[in-house]
């Protein structure tokens, strides 16, 4: 640690109230020999910052890359000055800390504080800040539910024969590693391989059962997952 970094919440929101500082501070701690590019089939470090945008071009792929990209903060439009604050208020609470408290602390709503507290959750489990699996994988998907005619009306779900008001859940395991689930709105073929391209590094190779789902999983190009497909 440096003496500028944060030692109590009033600092750390000081500090990482500047988006480029941020950038900057997350860079370092990311790539402290030197940003490399973060997509596997590439990793060069044949690499120039674009100021003007605050990303970087990769000179090997010729692809652009943010910050963000591989990490638990992609897809999600929420600023690194907003991110920073959150990991720093529950990696630093003996108890943790609510959605409700962390939204009334960085001024969001507590359904954006829920979401980022499950994203640094995971990451704080996995010590891996999401990084994907890899290796061998085993994907799996099952419906979950009390009977459907004590629900109500309002809450009647069709997701497919025999699961008519279940919840969808996927579960990928990697062997001989971690664990991960999720709740899926339903089993169709785009939703599951979608997933599957999230959670596991390309070409890792993927164990299913012979659900017609998953399907030409390995055909996307770089993305490709090398599919077995277990019948049992």
């Amino acid at each position: 640690m440096t003496d500028r970094e944060p030692k109590t919440l009033t600092e750390a929101i000081r500090y990482f109230s500047d988006e480029a500082i941020c950038r900057d501070y997350v860079a370092r701690l990311r790539w402290p020999n030197g940003v490399t590019c973060p997509r596997k089939e590439c990793g060069s470090r044949r690499v120039h910052f674009i100021a003007t945008r605050g990303i970087w071009r990769c000179n090997g792929c010729g692809k652009q890359f943010s910050i963000k990209v591989g990490t638990i903060f992609e897809d999600s439009p929420i600023g690194l000055s907003l991110w920073l604050p959150a990991i720093w208020m529950m990696t630093s609470g003996k108890k943790g800390i609510s959605s409700y408290q962390l939204g009334r602390a960085l001024g969001v709503t507590q359904k954006t504080a829920w979401f980022m507290e499950h994203r640094i959750r995971l990451a704080m489990k996995t010590k891996s800040f999401n990084a994907p699996l890899g290796g061998e994988v085993e994907v799996d998907e099952t419906f979950v539910g009390g009977k459907e005619k004590f629900k109500h009306e309002s809450r009647k779900q069709h997701l497919g024969r025999g699961a008519i008001g279940k919840a969808a859940v996927m579960g990928l395991l990697e062997r001989h590693g971690e664990i991960r689930a999720e709740v899926i709105p339903n089993i169709r073929r785009r939703v599951l391989q979608d997933k599957v391209r999230e959670h596991v590094k390309p070409g890792a190779a993927v164990f299913t059962d012979a659900l017609a789902s998953y399907a030409g999983l390995g055909a996307r190009g770089a993305n490709r997952a090398a599919l077995r497909s277990l019948t049992t």
